[in-house]
């Protein structure tokens, strides 16, 4: 277990990288004219700025959307006129290292099904929804929604079982699971599907206790079938989802996935600026086909990098929730099966090399260990391609470093892949409030042996690189930041501030991490995985100006107040784009 000292604040704030500080309402800056455009100042209580070489500082000077100077109190620069100080504290821009930009925005508008208790719950959110949005539920729009967990039920659900609420039957009806790895469907949808439907490699039909849920690659029955959202409504959720991601610090994400198509969209949005575009966004690109090879005409690099697209998304397999994920060995609660590949390893191996031939960051999605594996045989595979003298351990390390090969999850890993992962630098892609989230089912999955060797490691993997990069996979899970920082810190709950069983203490904390590693995770790590060290994550001359200010400073709140901090303010290049609203 977590030793008791490694709970108390005061030894949460060690690393050397960074002192800690966090924030009160910021007043309207002092503005400087220059000859061209306008220089702008700020002074706060205090500003956390992960620069190495000055941790920490009172002022800055804002131009053309990056910082120009930083500076203390005591290095006041000379040719600076004195500066109202405000009662705010700062930390660099926060980042999401792994969401879904697009599905977060278009779970805004569809039914809620996070927490639900029942079937009988899930019909009356499906029924208050189609009251407020009359027109869905019709062939060519259908009723969409995400967050189901079968383990509410005692099963998985059937299309009878929206089919048994009168006001729902013939309604065409989609819900995604909570890990947006099986979705369940009406009746009607079934329909139009033809009766003897084939399984597909890499998925999952369930035929019992009924038909209606569809896992991973079976998914594409449906998904090929569902009636695509305008340009007007993705445009629409897209600004939704980035007001919502202001709202709680996040400056940038990496969106782990997206279409050719829609990061089109995003270019021309981004293009317009204004409240049309507010987050940055490092995306990964997912073909049509998944774990295909689709790479003409796919960079994006954009001056302002408000969007950029260097990196491809491929998947190894499936959840561990739905038993999708891919194991060594087999589950402990359901022996007869070990889950499934969505591409096998040498498909995996030579996809993966033509991406890094073609100069791409390649992050694959891995939940299991024998996915994990896979993932790391081939990215080894890739850079031992990439450079001819990789049979020295630091060529090798030299070669990870220029092409940054990431495992998104990294989420069940056999010891002996942890070394590897360690030896190449690989890069784990983890998401805190996954572990806080899965613990109820997890060791049932895998049993006591593999959860204490295996499973949702961070401590184990912070000596890789730059350290984990820290997300939230939104919308699987919410996308608060801090949500996040206090699941790696405590490896509790978030929504309840408990662990295991409705225990007051974590669960396996000694895979916990100090408060200064999970906001690094959230800052510098995130920062290094999409190529933007020295840009992102950072307060420091040259920078983009991208800080949050927030009501108090972190180091002296109680660890429980993380749940419910709020944000004061966000500000992205310069410019606030979130303010909080006085009551």
């Amino acid at each position: 277990m977590f030793s008791t000292p490694l709970l108390r604040w005061g030894a949460l704030f060690s690393i050397a990288a960074v002192t800690l500080a966090v924030t009160l309402r910021l007043q309207s800056p002092l503005t400087v004219a220059s000859e061209t455009d306008a220089v702008k100042y700020y002074c706060y209580k205090h500003v956390r700025t992960h620069d190495r070489n000055r941790p920490r500082a009172e002022c800055f000077s804002v131009k053309d959307g990056r910082f120009v100077r930083v500076w203390t109190e005591d290095q006041w620069p000379s040719d600076v006129q004195d500066v109202e100080t405000t009662n705010g504290y700062v930390i660099p821009g926060l980042w999401d290292g792994h969401g879904h930009l697009m599905q977060y925005g278009l779970f805004l508008h569809s039914v809620d099904l996070f927490g639900s208790k029942s079937l009988d719950d899930v019909r009356q959110r499906i029924k208050a929804y189609k009251e407020t949005n009359p027109k869905a539920g019709k062939r060519k729009h259908w009723i969409r929604g995400v967050g189901w967990d079968q383990a509410a039920f005692g099963r998985m659900p059937t299309a009878a079982d929206l089919k048994r609420d009168p006001l729902l039957d013939g309604l065409y009806i989609m819900l995604d699971r909570i890990d947006v790895h099986c979705t369940w469907v009406s009746q009607a949808v079934l329909d139009l599907l033809p009766s003897n439907l084939p399984n597909i490699p890499g998925g999952e039909i369930i035929r019992e206790p009924g038909m209606g849920v569809f896992c991973d690659n079976a998914m594409k029955h449906v998904v090929d079938r569902w009636p695509k959202p305008k340009d007007k409504d993705k445009t629409q959720a897209v600004k939704t989802a980035m007001a919502k991601l202001n709202e709680v610090g996040l400056v940038g994400m990496h969106d782990a996935g997206s279409t050719r198509e829609e990061q089109k969209m995003y270019n021309r949005m981004a293009d317009r600026g204004g409240d049309s575009w507010t987050v940055r966004v490092y995306a990964m690109l997912e073909c049509q086909k998944r774990n295909g090879v689709c790479i003409e005409g796919t960079e994006v690099d954009r001056k302002d990098s408000m969007l950029t697209v260097r990196g491809v998304k491929l998947f190894a397999d499936g959840a561990l929730g739905s038993w999708g994920s891919a194991m060594l060995e087999p589950y402990s609660d359901h022996d007869w099966t070990s889950g499934s590949l969505l591409i096998d390893a040498p498909d995996l191996t030579a996809v993966t090399k033509k991406w890094a031939k073609a100069g791409f960051q390649v992050n694959i999605h891995a939940i299991g260990d024998l996915a994990n594996r896979n993932a790391i045989d081939a990215i080894e595979a890739a850079l031992k391609q990439q450079c001819p003298d990789a049979a020295r351990p630091e060529a090798l390390a030299a070669c990870q470093d220029q092409h940054r090969f990431r495992i998104e999850h990294s989420q069940i890993i056999h010891p002996t892949d942890q070394r590897r992962m360690r030896n190449l630098g690989i890069i784990p892609s983890i998401q805190p409030t996954h572990a806080t989230s899965d613990m109820k089912y997890a060791l049932d999955r895998l049993g006591p042996e593999r959860v204490a060797k295996e499973a949702y490691r961070m401590r184990s993997l912070l000596d890789i690189g730059s350290g984990p990069i820290l997300g939230s996979d939104f919308p699987v899970e919410p996308p608060n930041p801090f949500h996040g920082i206090y699941a790696a810190v405590t490896r509790k709950n978030p929504a309840t501030g408990l662990g295991f069983n409705g225990s007051a203490e974590g669960w396996h904390t000694e895979e916990a991490i100090t408060l200064d590693a999970a906001l690094w995770g959230f800052t510098g790590a995130a920062a290094y995985g999409a190529f933007l060290d020295g840009h992102a994550g950072v307060i420091q001359e040259g920078a983009f100006a991208d800080w949050v200010v927030l009501d108090e400073a972190i180091e002296d709140m109680d660890i429980e107040q993380l749940r419910t901090l709020k944000v004061s303010q966000t500000w992205v290049a310069g410019k606030l784009v979130y303010p909080k609203r006085e009551d």
